[in-house]
């Protein structure tokens, strides 16, 4: 099945056919719909009362106060923390959103808390949407690209919470974008990642295994700066109660249950939904985990093109974290985006855009069916890239990566 005409304008740009072209304006016009409908309804931003709901995003605004106010370390205290949240929304709400990010975060969240909450969360999505949008963009050129961004399933839970999917998207889009002809740019934005570091486990370990030294480099001496400027700004305490946040928060999503089991989109969440105990919830993850790993490895040890490369690595490191949620998997589009210019290159295997259709419908029913149904569709997409990448006629002619590793 074709996806695409004869390259558009400039070098690299396609037209899709006009089937997926309606079928994207189609979910474009969905996901507007969507928001518009959730705005009027008083479930985005701003609640029936006229005052701000209380979403993921006034965990990142309050946390912006903490910082703006001295006390960057009270973001990891829970009691003092849910009484800045409510203090911001100007009422009382069940629940919290604890603050797990490392304190290098505090610098985006101090620019946003200085605006009123709901103007902040519209400038946070708007720019972080905007460089998700570019990132895909740099994709797959040309309008197509854009259409494509516009209409992921996926963005409308990170539009409506205020979460930072896009922002993760946009880093891992760009990096694997810069991977091969930037390094030290790639390496840059693989060392923004680290404000999410449990999306960030598997990637030094591919990079490591086909050779990108620059990159790496560049992602080290990146970590490192932000860290060494969070010290100097907020001292050594907040990242002390970083620390202790994390076993707090791990012990709170993963054991309790707290976030609900239905809303993990990860083979543990899936096991836990059956029914499944602890126990066996980490044992398949675990070998989920190293399954990617290895399968990962072998493959950008491989000729296989760089395009299924990128897509697996962006679909892998969804996999092989316990802690995902929906927004998180904003990043799936980024494998997508790779997988669809694969398809256009190299021609389309049969079940290729049936396999991509049906991980989008995955994502869809999210809201109708609450269930770990984001990993499930990532599942989907690395079977697709596994499939392409079996196939002896889509290999590359050039060495393996390794071979190649004195230029990156």
């Amino acid at each position: 099945m074709a996806i695409a005409t004869a390259p558009a304008t400039g070098a690299g740009d396609f037209r899709l056919t006009r089937p997926l072209e309606l079928t994207c304006f189609a979910l474009c016009v969905a996901n507007v719909a969507w928001l518009a409908a959730s705005l009027l309804s008083g479930t985005w931003l701003i609640g029936p009362d006229g005052l701000p709901l209380a979403t993921d995003f006034v965990n990142v605004w309050a946390g912006g106060r903490h910082a703006l106010e001295g006390a960057p370390a009270a973001a990891y205290d829970a009691a003092l923390h849910k009484a800045a949240q409510v203090a911001a929304v100007g009422r009382p709400f069940n629940g919290e959103y604890p603050w797990v990010y490392p304190p290098t975060f505090f610098f985006a969240a101090m620019v946003l808390a200085m605006l009123p909450i709901v103007a902040a969360q519209v400038v946070w999505v708007s720019v972080t949407f905007a460089a998700y949008v570019a990132a895909i963009h740099g994709i797959i050129r040309g309008r197509a690209g854009i259409l494509l961004a516009c209409a992921f399933p996926g963005i409308v839970a990170n539009f409506v919470v205020g979460q930072n999917g896009f922002l993760t998207a946009a880093l891992v889009g760009g990096m694997l974008v810069f991977l091969e002809r930037r390094p030290l740019l790639a390496g840059v934005l693989l060392g923004l990642l680290s404000f999410k570091p449990h999306l960030g486990v598997l990637i030094p370990l591919v990079l490591l295994v086909g050779g990108y030294w620059r990159v790496i480099a560049a992602a080290a001496v990146t970590t490192v700066l932000l860290a060494a400027a969070a010290w100097l700004a907020f001292g050594g305490a907040p990242w002390e109660a970083f620390v202790h946040a994390l076993s707090t928060a791990s012990q709170a999503t993963l054991s309790e249950g707290l976030a609900d089991w239905a809303r993990l989109q990860s083979m543990f969440g899936l096991v836990r939904v059956l029914g499944g105990g602890e126990t066996l919830a980490w044992t398949l993850q675990l070998l989920v985990a190293g399954g990617t790993a290895i399968l990962l490895c072998v493959l950008w040890r491989s000729r296989v093109r760089f395009d299924l490369k990128a897509a697996g690595l962006a679909t892998g490191i969804l996999l092989v974290t316990p802690y995902i949620f929906l927004y998180d998997l904003v990043v799936l589009a980024v494998a997508m985006a790779f997988l669809l210019r694969d398809i256009q290159s190299a021609g389309a295997r049969p079940g290729d855009m049936l396999g991509l259709a049906g991980a989008a419908a995955l994502m869809l029913v999210f809201p109708l069916v609450v269930a770990p149904v984001g990993f499930l569709a990532a599942v989907v997409i690395a079977v697709l890239v596994a499939r392409r990448a079996a196939v002896p006629g889509l290999s590359e002619t050039a060495p393996v990566a390794g071979a190649a590793a004195s230029t990156r």
